[in-house]
């Protein structure tokens, strides 16, 4: 088994915290009034949850998953202060650069050290 590249070990835990906090802080807020926008946000944050499962898992489309959630918080940003927007905004790329660099790629890929490994023994024993 190959091991995680530290840039989505770290991914991967920002958005465990991101979404199990802000599951927690907004948790009340469902009882309060019942509105729709509070379990929105509740499902956002489990999303959050899942995004990191999945890359901690290696799924490779959950790159992407990630991506679309910082973006949206880039959107949502835009409505509120500008010093908002520039830390979502500097959040997405940071998470986009980490989860696309080359260790992070071969990691999403599934051809890590070992299946490089097993790949050239198998290519030694063909015949020709």
């Amino acid at each position: 088994m190959q091991s995680r590249p530290w840039p989505v070990v770290i991914i991967c835990l920002l958005f465990l915290i991101a979404g199990c906090v802000g599951f927690i802080y907004h948790f009340t807020e469902m009882f309060e009034g019942g509105s729709h926008e509070a379990i929105w946000v509740e499902l956002l944050r489990l999303l959050a949850i899942v995004c990191a499962i999945l890359l901690w898992k290696g799924i490779n489309w959950a790159r992407w998953l990630a991506i679309a959630w910082v973006a949206y918080h880039v959107v949502i940003s835009a409505k509120h202060s500008t010093a908002e927007l520039i830390t979502h905004i500097i959040v997405l790329i940071l998470v986009a650069v980490l989860l696309y660099l080359p260790k992070s790629a071969v990691y999403f890929s599934g051809a890590g050290p070992h299946q490089a490994s097993i790949d050239s023994v198998l290519d030694k024993e063909k015949p020709g």
